[in-house]
This record gives C-alpha cells, structure tokens and sequence, in this order.
C-alpha cells in the first residue's frame, strides 16, 4: 500500500511503527456550529482510509478530539472566539452549545456512514495534560512567558516549516483572515501555548495553571491528546489541507521539542471541497449541511459517492449540477447491482481473487477511490455469475460503505410489488386488511392463519407502528 505523505511530499509504502497495528489520528471539529459538507469531505476519507487499513488486515486505533474549548481565528490572540460566538448566537453557554454540536456531528457522520472513531476526546477533559507538556517545553527551553501567555519559541527548531519550504521574511503577520501582530512574541511564527490575558474577558471556559487562570491555545490539544491514547510514536495523522500551517506544523514542533525524536510517520490531507465562488465555509453563500441535503431530496449516501468518485488530493467543486449527475449514477449503480440473481450459481472463487485484485490495485495506489469505483462496474460488466458479482460488491463495500447490498435488496422489493399482478396486490392488501381486524377482534387464531396464507403467497409481513407492511420472498 502506498499513501501520499504532505511530510515526505511524495508516495510512500505504508510500513506502521508495529507491524499489524496503526495508530491514527484525527483532528476533530470545532463543535460551534453545524458541520459543512466540506468539513464532511475530510471525514469521509479519513474513514475510507480506516476502513481499507482494517481491509488490509491491520488492528486500528483511531482517536479524534473535540474542540470545546475557545478557538480563535487566528493563531495570535485575536479574531473571534468560535465557542464564545456560538453561545451568544443561541444564547446558551458554551458547554450546552458544545454537546448540541458535538451530537449533531455525529449524527451527520452516522448519516455518511462515517464510523465513530475508537477514541474520542474532548479538549475540556484533558487540561492536566496540556499543562504537563507545556511545564517540560519551558523547562527545555523551548517555550517562554511574555505578557501573560506562553508562548513557543520556533527559533530553537533545527526546521520549523516542515510541509512548505517557507522563508520567515516571506510570511506576513497576515497569513490567515484577521491575524493582527503580536507583540509579545520573540518570532513572527512564534505560537500561542497558553493564554491568561486575552482581550476576551467574558471568555467561560478557564482553568487554573501554574501561569495564571487561562485557557489553552488550540494547537497544543492535539499534540497531547495523540499522545495521551497513542503513545510517542505516531503512524498517521489526518486532518483537511488547511490545516497542513500553522496547525499541523505547530503540532510537529511542539510534540517533538517535548519528546526528542520524530512523533508522526506520514501526514494525510484531504483538499478542499469549493463551490463555484471558492473555498466553501459557514459564512459565505448557502450553508451546505446534510440537513440541508436531506430537505432537497438527496440521500446522504449518494453525497459520499460524489465524494468518492474524485481523488482526496484533488480539490472538488460542488454544484447541485454535479450532485444530480452523482446521484443518477448512484441509482443507476443499485438497479444494476439490484437485477443481479443472488441464486444464480456459486461463488467462483479464482474470478472472485481475480475481479478482487482490481479494487485492491486501485485502493493500494494512495486510496484511489475512483478507480475503485470503476473496478466495481468492472465486476458488474464481468463474465460472472449472480452468486460472485455479489459476494465482490459486498466485499469492496466493507470499504466504500455505501449500502450497496441493503439498497439493492430494497429496490428489487420495490421492483416486484411494482411488477406485481394487480390482482395480486388487491388480494393481499384486502387480506392484511382482514388480519388487522381479526387481530383487533382478538381472533389470533384466524391472524395467524391469514399470516400462514399469505407466506405460501411469498409475502412476508413486517408489523410496524405504523401498521403492517409487507414483501416479496
């Protein structure tokens, strides 16, 4: 398997710190507001690439955190709280708006059948640990006090810019929106650790520290939540591309100055989903959720084949255009897996070895999705039986997670009560109908005939709280 490393800035062949066993991690959402579909993008394929380590045979340990507690704007102490925007927009405090948005995360992510990582850590549960990483870099020299915060200090790195071949005079106090100068700091790339004075003074969330009641910086809580559930060593990292600076570099320098040696083997960035105007986000333009999606019509699922059918280092417009052709091709893709015939012969198992290799081909290539997807129509087009064609769908689904097989089950349902005999169908309703007054009437007996009638039918009954429904055998 060979997978695009931002650090090495080629592809490389994934050999993990254990063998058999990866340690991955992922940098969580800022829990003030609803996900975007282009946050949404990058969790899709981290998940891909949780779920084709796991294919491949590997124990995975995934850990995620949650950011609750203030993220500025910007790395200087300045632009606006996240969190604090948040609570005052729902007027609610800030740990209300955390767990209402941490819940709607997941239930977008369970939506995109995105798998909940292993471990998840919210920033709030782990300031011991961020004072103890802090108290050492002071200690080695590579942190210091100014003005009421600390700081780290990037001129004791042998290399800071470790994604980008950046020259300090080439970057501007203004790399990111609203950063404004910082005075109190040695290095223009000099990062916030702690703060204790901040312009916010109606910042909730804060803690007492050896510095003064404050809270910390955002970059320091993934370096110690890594390293608190996954050891020193670290196989992966994921995370969108603009976190690659400052966030990730951050973490870099601030992870290895405090353990001595590298901390994380490959780096994985997923890029930007745009719309037409630019870089989506939560304030320009329409508010793209899944929510939204969902009032329009579209199955959440066919947006994560959308997503899958581009490469994750390719940036990706979205339009409703695109989305609708997504979508055409994803149901198209069901009727064709749903005309298959599970009964039509056994499983071949050296055509089975043979359709497989493709996907793996694509997949091991940097998690080439696209050509996975291609190396499914592959198998549909295939000189096969019902019987293999099936067994490779659901085996490559284990990766793609789109529901193949469920979702083809329920259109051939459809297909048969739609292709049914009218008079059939009149017969069977009309006999339902007699079942749920029996069972009104209390005669058992003579529902469960009507029960026994209707399965030599081939009618299989689902009793719901919205009454009774039915299918084909």
């Amino acid at each position: 398997m060979k997978l695009y490393n931002t650090l090495t800035h080629q592809k490389d062949e994934f050999v993990p710190n254990e063998p058999g066993k990866v340690s991955m991690y992922t940098c969580g959402p800022t829990v003030y507001h609803f996900a975007h579909i282009g946050n949404l993008r990058t969790y899709i394929m981290e998940d891909i690439l949780d779920r084709y380590l796991r294919y491949s045979g590997y124990e995975v340990k995934r850990v995620m955190n949650i950011t609750d507690v203030g993220h500025l704007t910007s790395d200087a102490d300045e632009g606006e709280d996240k969190m604090l925007k948040g609570a005052k927009r729902e007027k609610k405090t800030v740990m209300e708006i955390a767990q209402f948005y941490t819940d709607a995360f997941f239930e977008d992510c369970k939506k995109l059948n995105i798998k909940k990582p292993e471990v998840v850590a919210p920033a709030t549960q782990c300031i011991g640990e961020f004072i103890k990483v802090i108290k050492k870099l002071i200690e080695k020299d590579y942190a210091y006090e100014a003005g009421g915060n600390i700081y780290f200090d990037t001129s004791k790195l042998r290399q800071y810019y470790v994604f980008h071949n950046f020259e300090e005079e080439d970057l501007q106090d203004g790399v990111r929106e609203g950063v404004e100068k910082d005075d109190n700091k040695r290095n223009k790339a000099d990062f916030v650790l702690w703060f204790t004075k901040s312009k916010f003074d109606d910042q909730e969330l804060k803690w007492n520290s050896p510095w003064g009641v404050g809270y910390p910086g955002w970059h320091i809580e993934c370096s110690c939540i890594s390293m608190k559930h996954l050891g020193e060593r670290l196989d992966i990292h994921c995370g969108g591309i603009d976190n690659a600076f400052p966030h990730h570099t951050n973490e870099i320098a601030q992870s290895e100055a405090y353990l001595g040696h590298k901390w994380c083997n490959w780096w994985m960035h997923v890029l930007h989903l745009n719309t037409n105007s630019g870089k989506m986000s939560k304030s320009s333009g329409e508010f793209l959720t899944v929510s939204l999606l969902e009032s329009k019509g579209y199955d959440p699922l066919a947006y994560r084949y959308f997503c899958l059918q581009s490469h994750y280092r390719k940036s990706l417009v979205f339009t409703y255009e695109n989305l609708d052709n997504a979508t055409a091709a994803f149901e198209k893709l069901i009727a064709r897996i749903a005309s298959l015939d599970p009964n039509d012969g056994t499983v071949d198992s050296e055509k089975f070895e043979s359709l497989k290799a493709g996907f793996v081909e694509a997949m091991d290539n940097d998690l080439n999705t696209s050509l996975a997807i291609t190396a499914l129509y592959d198998v549909l087009k295939a000189d096969a039986n019902g019987a293999t064609k099936l067994a490779l769908i659901e085996n490559f689904d284990t990766v793609l997670c789109l529901d193949l097989m469920a979702k083809a089950a329920k259109k051939r349902e459809e297909d048969a009560v739609a292709n049914a005999d009218p008079e059939v169908i009149a017969k069977i309703e009309a006999l339902i109908a007699e079942r749920a007054e029996a069972k009104k009437e209390r005669n058992f007996a003579r529902a469960d005939e009507i029960r026994a009638i209707l399965t030599d039918m081939g009618v299989i009954l689902i009793d719901t709280k919205e009454g009774t429904k039915y299918k084909f055998a």
